[in-house]
């Protein structure tokens, strides 16, 4: 599998006013903004090419995986090696490319403008604001794949465990049986607690096949004309397509950057994680604690 679809068409209106000049898949947590975690892990499972689904205002998305020849010059005259290493990523083995979303019709509708992109090729959807394990250090993508392959399946999608009180928030599984890979009797846009069938709930990441597209072509508009990608897969399933999920493993967890708390509880377990600064951080936030 070569193609990977990263949508990042999102106003991020959940962060404002953070966001209201620079995309919310910029932000940084720790070292590096939230999206470039996301495409070393795709380049790291083998992905090379890459399509941004963009929106107005993501200019600054465009030009961190393109070379900045004047930067790098700079820093190489008055010989700041170190800081050239930091760069390495915009040298990684992989190719960009970039559609907009012209209309915010929701998830389903920005995979749908990948239809040219992916052609008949399977591809992996990675949403471009959520990073999988501390350091996007998660190999969730190739597992994916090895299940993908192995089973014959017409898509894949990734889930985490989530206290049963949350489970409102999310698409939920209905698996088929128990056990880290599984099949998909059904997905669930947000049920409530009662009525959810499992705790486990999607974690941004998902392979498909190009049939994807058609259930999309056939699933109904909902609140604000948005396409629901959760309901074509639910599509997809009724068609006798099928589905598996993958589980994620307790050392990968999900960080998705959708408000402040999740943003700011991020960005500290990375800085507290990072191998200069994350001792002598963790001993001030002992003194501002008191502790």
């Amino acid at each position: 599998m070569k193609n990977a679809v990263i949508p990042v068409a999102g106003l991020g209106t959940r962060l404002l006013p953070a966001t209201k000049s620079q995309p919310k898949e910029m932000l940084p947590v720790g070292r590096k903004p939230i999206v470039q975690y996301i495409v070393e892990e795709l380049i790291r499972g083998g992905i090379n090419e890459i399509l941004f689904i963009t929106g107005p205002d993501k200019a600054s998305l465009e030009n961190h995986f393109d070379t900045n020849h004047e930067l790098v010059q700079t820093l190489r005259e008055k010989g700041k090696e170190d800081l050239l290493a930091e760069l390495d990523f915009d040298r990684l083995h992989a190719q960009y490319y970039y559609t907009r979303q012209r209309e915010t019709l929701g998830l389903g509708h920005a995979v749908m403008c990948a239809r040219s992109f992916v052609g008949k090729e399977p591809f992996i959807v990675a949403l471009g604001d959520s990073i999988i394990g501390l350091n996007a250090t998660s190999n969730i993508v190739q597992r994916m794949e090895h299940c993908f392959d192995e089973n014959d399946c017409a898509a894949v999608i990734a889930f985490e465990e989530v206290p049963d009180h949350e489970v409102s928030q999310y698409g939920i599984a209905k698996p088929k049986t128990d056990g880290d890979v599984f099949e998909l009797l059904d997905i669930i846009e947000k049920p409530e607690q009662a009525e959810s069938p499992s705790n486990l709930a999607v974690a941004a990441r998902y392979i498909f096949t190009p049939t994807i597209f058609d259930a999309l072509n056939r699933t109904t508009p909902g609140k604000g004309g948005e396409i629901q990608l959760t309901d074509a897969i639910k599509i997809m399933i009724e068609d006798g397509a099928k589905v598996c999920g993958v589980r994620l493993n307790r050392d990968e967890r999900r960080y998705d950057i959708g408000n402040f708390e999740s943003y700011f509880r991020a960005f500290i377990e990375f800085a507290l994680a990072d191998e200069k600064f994350g001792d002598s951080l963790r001993e001030y936030i002992a003194t501002l604690s008191g502790n």
